[in-house]
């Protein structure tokens, strides 16, 4: 066991079965109908309760220091959104779901209607084009075929190649559009995928993502707040000072209501790869069809609440290990965010009932409960602004789930530094199907990757993190080390009213056996940090990632054509072989049983300052909100790694590509430098105990 001395994995290992078994599927679907009762989006009243609802849960459970944090910040919900088709013929879309009496909840009054977060407000009528999903080069394409946007309202598609909406919004309001309008084909989410909602898991006609269209990947957070926390009274800029507020008005569609737009649009037969799952031949528009677009969204400075527990740790309370969901859902949220909210209060339940017993980590457990991640990314941002200096100094790690479950298949990211530690938990779980969590994952991770022959456990975990959830700030603004954790299945009803506690019941985890998996996952994974003689981290791992970084970066760019990369190739190297080195150190260190406390905390915030060392203080050129220099994001919220360097050799901007490279460079050297240093470190106390 990475960190521990035999002594101490077996203690471990006794301590993790004793928390196995605490586990209650049962309790998990208590925790899940009530959060699911109703729909709770951020800033709605049901949300709030439900922040005062989950610390009440924690002081029941035992936790400690439960608080309630305020946020003031910009919210966005609708006042009045409609679409009608004026010409050639009369369609007013419903923008509605339809209710199911299989389905009680889809009865609910209180859901809303289609709408996207931070969508401008105004009214036009203009004539549609179809522009495929969004992106800059579907709109390259149209160019080439003669069709302007300008002043017209986009139609596009969700997830073809994925791409978060906001950049879809971004990219139509760059180009001069007049509003756009988002919505789900069934080739992506619906019936040509399988077999729809009652009666499967795939979005019936009707189903609508909701979502943000904030421009969160230029800075995430309150619009208003930017790179500072919104607590109350905090300073405020303009909303027309904000960069991540978009200008144009977006409406989100279910394909039922986009259907009579798509069959009258006209003009030229769209290409093969842009035709999708409808019966008619899809046509780029331009003329033909004109829509009239009504959007009046309220938007106006509201509370956002984080709720916040802990177990102090016994030994080094000032060694933070973060546990954290996002509470808030467009509707009722089964998967998104419901089924982390309920494991995560399992897990507390359980480490809860522990406490009770006696048993306190060595180090602290920070559990928090995010509001306002749906809008862009809030809750967590505000809390780590204003927590930063704290944090930069105390956390080990941050762990995350967003979605507990929308299926069978453990889907899990980390950086390179903690992917070997999931793959060392997932040996002790047992699995519903009777396997290890291990087995369970080797087999659907080679499926996912197409190999024919058994893949390398360094393969097993993703370590190529995008954006789009609340470890964002934690890794890419305050260079915390992040986890991901999620379970997935086929989910057609994402954002929609339909992901409710019937779907989940019926589809996505029925008698929540992964629910369960995931919190015994998620509290091993903190028990295992928590109480860790040496912080089991892998730095020659994370070495092998960066070069794996950069090889991908000069397959996809040629940069070494333009700048040399063998600098920066090889302190990746001497990063490697001494994580290597320092990986032996503390194993033998660990295991002389001669390691004294005092050396055992150098060497942990050593350990705990490496990820600090990525992050530059300018941040990514044009972005200075994200200052990691290997990990950062697309604005489509897809992985990016060696961020500033990668965009400045996409954009054929080699002086700048150089200057990035450079930093890389030296960060690397600085964590050889400090890797080196501390296997001195071991070297000297080993010395000093010999004498």
């Amino acid at each position: 066991m990475s960190g521990f001395s035999s002594q101490g994995a077996a203690q471990e290992n006794s301590l993790e079965a004793r928390y196995r078994a605490l586990t209650s599927p049962d309790q998990i679907a208590k925790y899940h109908r009530y959060l699911t009762a109703e729909p709770h989006p951020a800033g709605s009243s049901r949300n709030n309760d439900l922040a005062r609802w989950v610390a009440d849960q924690w002081r029941r459970q035992g936790l400690e220091d439960v608080a309630i944090h305020e946020y003031d910040v910009l919210n966005s919900s609708p006042r009045e959104v409609s679409l009608e088709m004026v010409k050639p013929k009369y369609f007013r879309a419903s923008l509605r779901e339809d209710p199911y009496d299989v389905d009680p909840d889809t009865k609910n009054p209180k859901i809303d209607g289609a709408y996207l977060g931070y969508s401008a407000s105004g009214e036009v009528t203009a004539s549609v084009v179809y522009a495929h999903s969004g992106n800059p080069e579907d709109y390259e394409y149209l160019r080439a075929h003669g069709i302007d946007v300008r002043g017209k309202i986009v139609l596009v598609r969700y997830s073809n190649p994925y791409s978060y909406r906001g950049f879809k919004a971004l990219t139509a309001e760059r180009l001069g559009a007049a509003a756009i309008l988002i919505y789900s084909d069934p080739a992506e989410d619906g019936y040509k995928q399988g077999i729809v909602y009652p009666d499967g898991p795939w979005g019936p006609a009707s189903h609508i993502q909701r979502g943000a269209i904030t421009y969160d990947f230029i800075e995430p957070g309150d619009p208003l707040t930017p790179g500072w926390a919104s607590v109350p009274g905090a300073k405020r800029i303009r909303p027309d000072q904000a960069v991540s507020l978009p200008k144009i008005m977006g409406v989100p569609l279910s394909w039922r209501d986009a259907e009579p737009l798509l069959k009258n649009l006209g003009g030229p037969v769209a290409p093969e790869a842009w035709q999708g799952g409808l019966p008619l031949k899809y046509r780029l528009g331009g003329s033909r069809v004109h829509v009239h677009v009504k959007v009046e969204m309220n938007t106006s400075v509201q509370p956002y609440y984080v709720t916040e527990a802990r177990i102090r740790g016994s030994q080094s309370p000032d060694e933070w290990v973060i546990l954290g969901n996002h509470r808030d859902a467009w509707v009722f949220g089964a998967v998104d965010p419901s089924s982390g909210t309920a494991s995560m209060l399992e897990m507390t339940r359980d480490l809860g009932a522990l406490l009770k017993q006696g048993i306190r980590p060595k180090r602290t457990l920070v559990f928090c409960s995010w509001d306002g991640e749906e809008y862009a990314l809030t809750g967590s941002t505000e809390w780590g602004e204003q927590y930063a200096d704290e944090l930069k100094q105390k956390a080990v790690a941050y762990l995350n789930v967003d979605e507990a479950t929308s299926g069978k298949s453990f889907d899990p990211d980390a950086v390179g530094s903690l992917a070997p530690l999931i793959v060392d938990v997932s040996h002790t779980l047992p699995a519903p199907s009777g396997r290890t969590l291990y087995d369970e994952w080797k087999v659907t991770r080679q499926s996912e990757l197409h190999e024919k022959k058994t893949i390398a456990d360094s393969d097993l975990v993703d370590t190529r993190i995008g954006s789009g959830s609340d470890h964002t700030v934690f890794l890419n603004f305050l260079g915390v080390p992040t986890v991901g954790l999620t379970f997935v299945g086929p989910y057609g009803v994402y954002h929609s009213a339909y992901d409710d506690y019937y779907w989940m019941n019926h589809f996505g985890d029925p008698g929540y056996r992964y629910h369960a998996l995931m919190a015994q996952l998620w509290g091993e994974l903190g028990l295992r940090l928590a109480n860790a003689e040496i912080l089991p981290f892998d730095f020659e791992s994370y070495g092998a990632n960066i070069h794996k970084f950069i090889s991908s970066l000069d397959e996809e760019t040629h940069a070494s054509a333009e700048i040399s990369l063998a600098a920066l190739t090889q302190h990746a190297h001497e990063f490697q072989a001494a994580g290597r080195d320092l990986n032996q150190k503390i194993t033998v260190a660990i295991a002389s049983g001669r390691l004294d406390a005092s050396t055992a905390s150098r060497v942990n915030h050593a350990i705990m300052e490496v990820e600090r060392n990525w992050c530059n203080p300018q941040g990514i050129p044009g972005r200075p909100w994200w200052k990691h220099s290997l990990y950062g994001a697309r604005y489509t919220y897809d992985h990016l790694e060696l961020p500033g360097l990668t965009e400045a050799a996409e954009a054929g901007d080699w002086n700048r590509a150089a200057q990035q490279a450079k930093i890389i460079e030296d960060e690397l050297v600085k964590n050889t430098k400090l890797l080196r240093d501390t296997e001195s470190e071991l070297d000297s106390a080993a010395e000093t105990t010999k004498q």
